[in-house]
């Protein structure tokens, strides 16, 4: 049976083209998935090289193979660099141009120019350093155990063996005076090249989507769905982890309990539609309110807490009371229904590690209960004496807790 070469590389064009298009066009879809574009562009990058190459393996001249090479190893390049950024690393710039500027320089050679074995021993060992490098950046995201990872992993390793063995391939086809052989033997080979990305391409995009899908299950279940904030086991976890890292560098924490005063009355009166609007406006303004170093969360209900982190009372209390008064301003007016929402916020500070923040959340309450017994609308400070060394003062109760207007 005779290959028709014609075929064969109208065939490896048209893969090279159509997968370059597709990976394009959802990353157009979802702009957040980086490394889709990376691939598409190295796809479209590859069939460019292909192309310069020529129908019949025949090459017009030697600046169209060092440019068809240039572009092979720039491919590559993207590619690898695609693998870093599914992982979440930097992109180096330096890292898409190096193998094309290695092998131009190199060209420039004299010795090179009448060796075909030598340069396809060096374009070969440019090739391979990509692929392998490129397998090796999926392997170092190994953490989660998806199995589509790992054929991507081997597809690579095996596309860098084959490169290995293209020069004793060539040197072997040029020992017979038959162009067809060569031909054949050349498209072969990237016709397999393509193939094998393809596969490995599609086993990438396998385990994007599952790395994906089983992070918004992590998130799903994390996230309060009414507010979007950490839900009350999230939220805790996180908390904790902070206030372990703050006590390590002798900070304080803040941490403020906040309930919504008359919550009930709201959602009997309104319907639960306005008292869930009223929930989502809170979590709007305590997290436009709060630096990106704090924690927010829904602990269930109307009941909301947050983690200052590096906190004194001076400031916890503060940023208390700002949510107090943006919340009763921010909820005045819900679906045209005048409101009169407010919040009642307790607030506890400390640094001591003899502290936990089951601790910290129980002081909190007891002065949340305090505002509530004061009338509500209120900010409260928790009874306790704050530890941050020897020169730390000591703060009596309630000395930051003004009176203010009732609801």
């Amino acid at each position: 049976m005779t290959l028709d070469l014609h075929t064969l590389f109208l065939v490896t064009i048209y893969v090279e083209a159509i997968l370059g298009l597709l990976l394009l066009f959802v990353w157009a879809q979802n702009l957040a998935l980086r490394a889709v574009c990376w691939w598409g562009f190295a796809h479209l990058l590859r069939l460019a090289s292909i192309a310069l190459f020529g129908i019949y393996g025949q090459v017009p001249d030697l600046i169209s193979v060092d440019l068809a090479n240039a572009l092979l190893f720039t491919a590559f390049a993207v590619t690898w660099t695609g693998a870093r950024v599914f992982d979440g690393r930097p992109v180096e710039p330096v890292y898409l141009v190096t193998g094309a500027v290695l092998w131009l320089l190199i060209c420039r050679l004299p010795v090179l120019a009448d060796d075909n074995n030598l340069r396809s021993l060096i374009a070969s060992g440019i090739i391979t350093a990509y692929t392998w490098l490129t397998a090796y950046e999926f392997w170092r995201g190994r953490k989660e155990p998806l199995v589509s990872r790992w054929p991507a992993i081997v597809l690579f390793a095996t596309h860098g063996a084959m490169f290995v063995l293209r020069t004793p391939l060539n040197a072997l086809v040029n020992g017979r005076d038959s162009e067809t052989i060569f031909s054949s033997a050349w498209l072969s080979v990237i016709s397999l090249e393509a193939f094998l990305m393809t596969i490995a391409t599609a086993f990438i995009l396998l385990a994007m989507s599952k790395e994906r899908t089983e992070l918004r299950h992590k998130t799903a279940a994390m996230i309060d769905p009414l507010t979007g904030l950490l839900n009350r086991r999230a939220f805790l976890q996180d908390a904790q982890a902070l206030l372990l890292q703050q006590i390590a560098r002798d900070r304080p924490i803040g941490v403020l309990l906040v309930d919504l005063d008359h919550f009930k009355s709201i959602n009997d009166r309104f319907g639960h539609t306005v008292g869930d609007k009223v929930l989502q406006i809170f979590a709007r303004i305590a997290q436009a309110n709060l630096r990106q170093a704090d924690l927010v969360g829904r602990l269930g209900g109307e009941e909301f807490v947050v983690v200052l982190a590096d906190a004194s009372i001076d400031n916890a209390y503060l940023v208390a009371d700002r949510l107090r008064n943006a919340f009763a301003v921010g909820a005045a007016v819900v679906d045209d229904q005048a409101l009169h929402a407010t919040a009642s916020i307790g607030v506890s500070v400390i640094v001591d590690p003899a502290q936990d923040l089951a601790k910290l959340i129980t002081l909190a309450d007891q002065a949340l209960y305090l505002a509530k017994a004061r009338g509500r609308n209120r900010v409260e400070v928790a009874p306790l004496e704050v530890s941050l060394g020897s020169e730390a003062p000591q703060y009596p109760s309630m000395i930051h807790a003004p009176e203010q207007s009732a609801a």
